[in-house]
């Protein structure tokens, strides 16, 4: 297997660069980006495209990227510029109004979401990645999935603390106490995004953030727009923490399965302390989200309890969404990648 593991002068903090563009409304802001003439799209072009297609979801996530770490090359002061923001706006309406009609029930019982959440199906229910994984994936399965999550966990907890300004009292303490954890409890080394690189570097692939952007489908890109449009939107906070309540309770057991397949496949420590560490650390975070992130934001702001619902079943919807599209490309023996890996 060759190896693309990062080299020891590259710099793991530089901006990555641009990616390609995936149809007009991506190739014209990427353009500008670059510091072209290109005109951007007008909003009406922006909201006849497809909400989970690769083109709208590139131009969110470029557009999105500019307010983490940007781009090589592009001028920093265009994270605000204001004609970038009124593409981002248009864009963000169309994937909004899409995730409140196919994955909102409009519902406001939040008890009965995260009860549901909590329910593990007997079995593999033909859905899971993690059981697949654990179950009969393959080495090179396990390295597309690597590739894929690292769009988000090479900036993991980053968007959830976009939250914290927005709320108060037992809900901001316990979201803080858990986004510590998150980030290494002070300790760089321990930083769960430092963790993923890890990982990446003992299945041979290269660790540096934003490197697989290219290769990442469309559902990939859109699991982390969806934390990035919940997370820069005030009037959003309560689909942010639906969405992170969501992704601390289910991740426990779905963490234990993929540490079960990494040392199935052979990989090294690294890759198997990541999962080994979410197993534990997400079963305390599972308690705490529930009763004091959830149960203070909605003592203080029970009007937000419909976007909390949201926040957790959009984020089933789309990770059902990625999850199909994997399994469906490695049950026919083919890559789930755009642009598939080195083997």
């Amino acid at each position: 297997m060759t190896t693309q593991a990062t080299t020891p002068h590259e710099n793991p903090a530089a901006p990555p660069a641009l990616p390609a563009e995936r149809g007009p409304l991506s190739g014209s802001a990427l353009a500008v980006l670059a510091g072209g003439e290109a005109r951007l799209p007008a909003a009406d072009a922006v909201r006849r495209a497809d909400p989970y297609g690769d083109d709208l979801q590139l131009l969110l996530y470029v557009l999105y990227e500019l307010h983490y770490r940007g781009f090589a090359g592009v001028d920093e002061r265009l994270e605000w510029d204001p004609a970038l923001l009124g593409v981002r706006s248009a864009g963000e309406d169309v994937f909004l109004d899409a995730l409140r009609r196919d994955a909102g029930s409009g519902g406001q019982d939040v008890a009965g979401a995260v009860d549901a959440l909590q329910l593990e199906p007997v079995g593999d229910d033909g859905h899971s990645v993690s059981h697949h994984l654990r179950r009969e994936g393959e080495l090179w399965q396990l390295r597309e999935y690597a590739a894929v999550r690292s769009l988000y966990h090479l900036k993991e907890a980053d968007p959830h603390l976009w939250v914290v300004p927005r709320l108060q009292g037992r809900a901001k303490a316990a979201m803080t106490a858990v986004e510590f954890d998150e980030f290494g409890a002070g300790r760089a080394e321990d930083i769960h995004a430092r963790l993923f690189a890890g990982l990446m570097a003992d299945l041979g692939l290269d660790a540096r953030y934003g490197r697989y952007l290219d290769a990442a489908p469309a559902q990939a890109l859109a699991t982390v727009n969806m934390m990035s449009l919940f997370g820069l939107h005030r009037r959003l906070r309560g689909a942010l923490v639906g969405h992170f309540a969501a992704v601390e309770i289910t991740s426990s057991p779905g963490s234990r399965r993929l540490a079960d397949a990494l040392r199935r496949a052979g990989a090294g420590p690294a890759a198997q302390r990541f999962y080994d560490e979410h197993v534990e650390a997400d079963a305390v975070h599972e308690q705490v989200v529930r009763h004091e992130v959830i149960g203070g934001l909605l003592e203080d702001e029970p009007g937000l309890a419909a976007d909390v619902v949201l926040g957790i079943e959009a984020t089933g919807h789309l990770e059902d969404a990625l999850g199909d599209h994997l399994l469906a490309a490695w049950r026919d023996g083919r890559s789930a990648l755009r642009t598939p890996l080195t083997r």
